[in-house]
């Protein structure tokens, strides 16, 4: 009979240990997929049309190449040359008003241009806001918070970066005009200054 209970308390510690490891290995699959889903919504259409389409990222990849040259108008209606911060560690970013992503990285722009304008960096915001208004564009940036160059849409210049069909779309450039860096989607913030340590003159 004592023979017969061991065998059965046995046989339950078995049980409830496969249990367990079932549950906690579960609960690791639930985690992991839930990180999947978190890093695949940082991509966005780069169209309100085209939002909901799924996602597909490979574009032309730039990095190691000359960055394309371009004249654009800024919110005051001044032209800015990318030529003209030849020398300069810059950022190209393609961004809209109504890009949730975008609005979730620009602050950590404004951070970084704080933060390494000392040491040359400039940013340059590209607007992808076709037919929205220069005055709507300008309140999206002051409630943003950001304070670095923004520049006024231009259909053509997309075309120049590989079509630019998710936003937000980075490209950070050296002091000798080479793209060394790009990236689909909002990264995190140490992934954003990771990216400008590379581009930094003496990196």
């Amino acid at each position: 009979m004592v023979r017969r209970l061991a065998v059965l308390a046995m046989m339950v510690v078995v049980l409830g240990a496969l249990a367990f490891a079932g549950w906690h290995n579960l609960q690791q699959r639930r985690l992991a997929m839930q990180q999947t889903q978190q890093k695949l919504v940082t991509l966005t259409k780069s169209s309100p049309e085209e939002a909901n389409s799924q996602p597909d990222i490979e574009g032309a990849n730039l990095r190691d190449k000359p960055a394309p040259t371009f004249t654009l108008v800024d919110l005051s209606g001044k032209r800015v040359s990318l030529s003209q911060f030849r020398g300069h560690p810059v950022i190209v970013n393609f961004w809209a008003t109504w890009c949730g992503p975008c609005k979730l990285e620009m602050p950590w722009f404004e951070e970084m241009n704080q933060k390494y304008k000392g040491q040359g960096l400039v940013i340059l915001g590209l607007s992808q806001d076709e037919g929205t208004s220069t005055d709507d564009i300008a309140k999206a940036v002051k409630k943003i918070g950001v304070t670095y160059t923004i520049l006024q849409p231009d259909e053509s210049v997309p075309k120049l970066y590989g079509g630019v069909d998710y936003l937000p779309e980075t490209f950070y450039v050296d002091t000798k005009g080479k793209i060394v860096e790009e990236t689909a989607g909002a990264p995190t913030r140490d992934e954003i200054e990771a990216d400008i340590h590379k581009i930094l003159p003496g990196a």
